[in-house]
């Protein structure tokens, strides 16, 4: 088996049914274009409450997406999870173990994983961290993130690892330190069929999709620059979209309610797919290219 030398920006997750397997065949890439909950057939979220006991480890940042969930949960009760820390049966246990993927070192997390996966936490079958800011800084290494979570996934085969980057830092030239970390996430996840929450590409796009705001030096907040002067596209979206169907929690840290949301619900979606759903591309028809031409004699 090839050495991996890589590192990456994760939610790390551990699943051992379903398309939440660990020998995936091919990668699984949640991002902005995931965010639409309508699209997803009640069955498998369901059955992703049924079948998944969740642990997740974060910080603030890594909470924005427990606040995009709460919200759901709260005004539509099909979303609803069950958090009892104590309980082996719960859907979620939330900031078990404590920390992120580099607080307070780019190792502990790993240990900490393991512990659990031996220990109290042998009935999870999902395990979810998350990064702060250390993808913003060239002392984190992703190289040695990636060789920590091959190690796990070699040790616990029947655990699925998500892998997750880090939040914009407002920073968008070539020699930005996040950039080129999240790509080497991004390239690795799609390289040997891994599943990816892409944290920073949420971040990027408003629900419409239309603009990357990370190439405006875009910040976790929603803020980017035009013309000079820091927007926000959180704020223009729902001002120009005062009717939107997006459960906002109250608040969210470092950043706008409608950025939480939006994660919360690619959660799901995530959770979803891993459950079995094949997503929307899967059931498109297939368009021929047999093509008819005419030919002239």
């Amino acid at each position: 088996m090839k050495k991996i030398l890589y590192h990456a920006v994760v939610i790390v997750f551990f699943c051992c049914v379903d398309n939440a397997k660990a020998d995936r065949k091919e990668p699984l890439i949640i991002n902005h274009k995931n965010i639409d909950i309508t699209k997803i057939p009640q069955q498998y979220i369901k059955k992703a409450q049924r079948k998944f006991h969740i642990s997740y480890g974060h910080t603030s940042h890594g909470n924005q997406i427990i606040s995009g969930m709460k919200a759901l949960a709260k005004k539509d009760k099909k979303f609803n999870y069950t958090s009892n820390p104590k309980s082996d049966k719960a859907f979620l246990w939330d900031r078990i173990p404590s920390g992120d993927l580099g607080n307070p070192n780019q190792e502990q997390w790993a240990e900490k994983t393991r512990k659990l996966l031996e220990g109290k936490g042998k009935s999870r079958n999902i395990i979810m961290w998350s990064w702060c800011g250390q993808l913003s800084r060239k002392a984190t290494k992703v190289e040695k993130y990636l060789a920590l979570m091959n190690s796990l996934e070699q040790q616990f085969p029947k655990v699925t690892f998500i892998y997750m980057t880090g939040h914009l830092d407002g920073n968008s030239s070539k020699s930005s330190v996040l950039l080129k970390n999240n790509e080497k996430i991004r390239k690795f996840c799609k390289n040997h069929n891994k599943v990816l929450f892409d944290f920073a590409d949420i971040e990027s796009f408003d629900p419409d999709g239309k603009v990357d705001y990370s190439k405006l030096s875009a910040r976790d907040n929603c803020d980017y620059k035009k013309d000079g002067k820091r927007k926000n596209w959180a704020k223009e979206w729902i001002k120009n979209n005062p009717k939107h169907n997006f459960s906002l929690p109250e608040k969210a840290a470092h950043t706008h309610p409608l950025n939480a949301a939006m994660k919360g619900q690619a959660f799901w979606w995530m959770m979803a797919r891993l459950a079995g759903w094949q997503g929307l591309e899967k059931n498109k028809k297939k368009k021929s290219n047999n093509k008819t031409f005419k030919i002239k004699l």
